[in-house]
């Protein structure tokens, strides 16, 4: 059964400049960098009431790491708390013990839950702005989009692309930490308010709940493949030494906690991979190459594109390695003209109850998961083997019971095609 869907952005009535956020109602709070101050915030929150708001900021694309360089709170009753992990070592347990039991808050949690586990906090019940934001169907769903549309403030664009690992933190960075979660458990309630008038806020529970306790993603056998550019590559032999060059860049990152890109661009991966140069000379004369850094480096990416050579036939690469997972389905036709057909079919059962719902088609069923399934389909295509063939794999329930009955259907017909 279709429920009510979102207004359109486009279609919504007019209302008022929304009022810019510059400052934190309560100011910014000192930075907690001491157990003692730790003791302090961790016993102000623990006695606030209702959900606990949390952000963190990072440090990506200046570190190798995606580790919590600030750790921010906010609770009624508490006000704003901002915890530097770093200056405590981590030893973040007064905190953990504080927020045990509530409801977090946060905007797109995936992003945020991988580093605040490293820390040992875990939420143990979830709220996601973000994600509220999709199911309820909205065009645009960053954290200044939402709270403009829902609570009518502006936040100002800031410094999330900064380098977080910085000492002393700069006073304006801080303000815009704290910003980030001074408006989230508002934005939760009307966000809530929102989901429940669509009918839509039993759906939304199952998908917090799946977020907060997915699994860490797997690492990716060989993620050297991800280097910007190598798609120009078709020679084993390239291939190779584009591989030497990143596990070579990869181990100085890591040593050092600094992005690989900031040790050597992709690109210039990519050049030395296709000039193959013999000697230091070679080397600086390609760009990047000849600036001080490189020139220092210029043995380890010379040994790195040697060893590169010396392979065997044997040990080299392949162009296009085995696939985990279905082709891409513009092979299809093809490969298994019954699977397109299959697929074809699904997608346009899913389309169709995703709009007919208010929802993104991606948030309505994974398209990796629809994609997997018409190329594999289970054994039985009525609705309950299809259901329990979805769920295995991790669906929820709510998704099943929109979609189980038209995909069976899809399946047969596809397959019948």
């Amino acid at each position: 059964m279709a429920v009510e869907a979102a207004c359109p952005e486009s279609v919504e009535p007019d209302r008022p400049e929304p009022a810019l956020l510059t400052e934190p109602a309560d100011g910014v709070p000192p930075v907690v960098e001491s157990p003692a101050a730790l003791e302090t915030a961790a016993a102000a929150l623990a006695a606030g009431s209702g959900p606990v708001a949390v952000d963190t900021e990072r440090a990506s694309g200046y570190r190798y790491s995606q580790r919590a360089y600030l750790v921010q709170l906010r609770r009624e009753g508490a006000g704003t708390v901002l915890v530097d992990p770093v200056a405590l070592n981590g030893a973040l347990g007064p905190l953990a013990a504080a927020l045990a039991g509530t409801e977090w808050v946060l905007h797109a949690a995936s992003q945020d839950l991988p580093c605040l586990a490293e820390l040992d906090l875990r939420p143990e019940r979830l709220f996601d702005t973000e994600l509220a934001g999709r199911l309820a169907g909205f065009e645009r769903v960053s954290l200044g989009a939402l709270v403009e549309r829902m609570l009518g403030f502006r936040l100002e664009k800031g410094h999330s692309a900064a380098d977080w690992s910085r000492r002393p933190l700069p006073q304006e960075w801080l303000v815009y930490a704290a910003l980030d979660v001074e408006l989230l458990i508002a934005l939760r309630e009307a966000m809530r308010a929102e989901l429940e008038r669509q009918g839509k806020l039993d759906w939304a529970w199952q998908e917090f709940d799946a977020v907060r306790t997915a699994e860490p993603p797997r690492a990716r056998p060989e993620p050297w493949r991800r280097t910007s550019g190598i798609h120009r590559l078709r020679n084993p032999r390239q291939l190779a030494a584009v591989r030497a060059l990143w596990e070579a860049r990869d181990r100085i990152a890591a040593e050092r906690d600094i992005a690989p890109g900031r040790i050597l661009p992709d690109s210039a991966v990519v050049q030395a991979a296709q000039a193959d140069p013999k000697t230091a000379e070679e080397l600086t004369a390609l760009p990047v190459y000849g600036g001080k850094q490189q020139r220092r480096r210029a043995s380890t990416w010379l040994g790195a594109l040697r060893s590169a050579r010396e392979l065997t036939g044997a040990e080299l690469p392949v162009a296009s390695p085995p696939q985990d997972g279905p082709p891409a389905p513009n092979r299809w036709a093809d490969r298994d003209p019954a699977a397109a057909a299959r697929l074809s079919a699904a997608r346009s059962a899913i389309s169709e109850i995703a709009e007919a719902n208010g929802l993104p088609a991606e948030n309505l069923l994974l398209p990796d998961l629809l994609r997997r399934m018409c190329w594999t389909p289970p054994k039985q295509l009525d609705t309950e083997s299809v259901a329990a063939h979805l769920r295995e794999r991790g669906a929820r329930e709510w998704q099943l019971d929109l979609t189980a009955a038209a995909l069976s259907t899809a399946l047969q017909a596809g397959s019948e095609g």
